[in-house]
């Protein structure tokens, strides 16, 4: 049998989550743990956990895209002429500041969430084979490599400008 309590907390949970969330906040902070929504209060924390991978993956996919732009995507004039809506090379500092902007979020996401550093390799072997494939798609003329060449370690991504020679 549910509890009218139950029933109400779990209705809070469907109608604002928000104020559920106040609600569950305040009940342990006070310590009355038999009134928590536990089943929700679960699901809300596996999420919490899913959503910082998701967002790693996110970033590392988009920061890989435009490190492939920028390193192997060289635009002759006649494709230029074709699809004007290529950045020009002189544009490349476009692809450049997303590459920073990536790089500094997902410097600050290991920062606040370091045990995704241990999620690491996996995340970086997903984010490759997803970056190489909307860049082949967007890019079909280029040839790209089908394994990152180059160190692929935190701080090699997140410092080293692959595309300057060395």
């Amino acid at each position: 049998m549910v509890k009218a309590d139950e029933t109400e907390t779990r209705s809070l949970y469907e109608e604002d989550i928000l104020l559920w969330s106040e609600d569950t906040v305040a009940k342990l902070k006070a310590g009355d743990f038999q009134h928590i929504d536990l089943e929700h209060l679960i699901e809300e924390v596996e999420a919490l956990g899913i959503s910082q991978r998701k967002e790693l993956l996110s970033r590392l996919t988009r920061l890989l895209e435009h490190l492939l732009k920028r390193i192997y995507v060289n635009l002759p004039l006649e494709h230029l002429l074709k699809r004007i809506y290529v950045n020009l090379p002189q544009d490349y500092n476009g692809w450049e500041r997303i590459i920073r902007n990536q790089r500094r979020e997902i410097d600050i996401l290991l920062d606040q969430v370091p045990s995704l550093k241990t999620r690491w390799d996996s995340s970086f072997d997903n984010a490759w084979q997803r970056s190489l494939r909307q860049v082949q798609k967007q890019y079909p003329q280029v040839q790209f490599p089908l394994s990152w060449p180059f160190k692929r370690d935190i701080e090699s991504l997140l410092e080293i400008d692959f595309w300057k020679s060395p």
